[in-house]
């Protein structure tokens, strides 16, 4: 069963992936039920994403205020088995957006797991093609910085790539209060990416992530890249 009624329409644009390999034992408590985790090439990995949400409507409707802001999200990468169809799909450690209402819609409607912190992006395209972007958020009276630097112009995904594993991922599932799920489609074209010349992280995490997903953000990414992003749709959700 799915829903094909939408629940949220809006652009992510300008999405930074800092990708970091894991042990699969990490993430293991954090499956929601009747998912598994996904992997690339028996590779598992979690991502600190930051992008821009754009022109953004609930149900159809502008809400004041609340229309163009930025997110950060940590996430991991999951499957269900529906029949013979493979939904691939996303598990999220933490989100943050600089409006609390936004992120208690989200906790209402999805148990999803967002706080509400002061906010800011950089967005500056290059000469040569590439283009240049940092997110920061401040949890605690200190910015937190993704940035990512890039040369050269864009490309398609390569399919079987990892940049393709990652942003291709078109299903939600979050794990409720009661040991339930979750489950919501979210719909967009392929993206184009940049690969990064350049990306790091650096900041407070233990407050928001815990001493484990610290531990691996203070090491260096296994991978980076910025998708240049589309107007995407977040159906309701249902529970499985």
């Amino acid at each position: 069963m799915t829903s094909n009624r939408t629940f949220l329409t809006a652009e992510w644009r300008n999405l930074v992936l800092l990708n970091y390999e894991v042990d699969s034992r990490l993430l293991s408590p954090f499956l929601p039920r009747g998912t598994e985790l996904d992997s690339w090439n028996g590779k598992f990995f979690v991502s600190l994403v930051g992008f821009q949400f754009l022109n953004t409507k609930v149900l159809g409707v502008h809400i004041p205020f609340h229309t163009n802001f930025d997110e950060v999200n940590l996430r991991f990468y999951v499957r269900r088995q529906v029949g013979a169809e493979i939904r691939r799909g996303v598990v999220f450690i933490r989100e943050i957006v600089p409006r609390r209402a936004i992120a208690f819609v989200a906790r209402i409607f999805y148990n999803e797991k967002y706080v509400a912190l002061p906010m800011a992006h950089q967005i500056e395209p290059r000469a040569d093609g590439g283009i240049n972007a940092r997110y920061r958020w401040n949890p605690d009276g200190e910015w937190s910085e993704i940035s990512f630097e890039s040369g050269g112009e864009s490309e398609a995904l390569q399919e079987g790539s990892e940049a393709q594993f990652i942003t291709e991922h078109y299903w939600g599932y979050a794990k409720q209060r009661d040991g339930g799920c979750v489950e919501y489609q979210v719909t967009h074209p392929s993206w184009k990416v940049w690969h990064a010349t350049r990306a790091e992280f650096h900041g407070r995490t233990e407050k928001l992530y815990g001493p484990d997903f610290s531990e691996i953000l203070r090491g260096y990414p296994a991978s980076a890249f910025l998708a240049d992003g589309s107007a995407i749709f977040v159906m309701r959700g249902h529970r499985l």
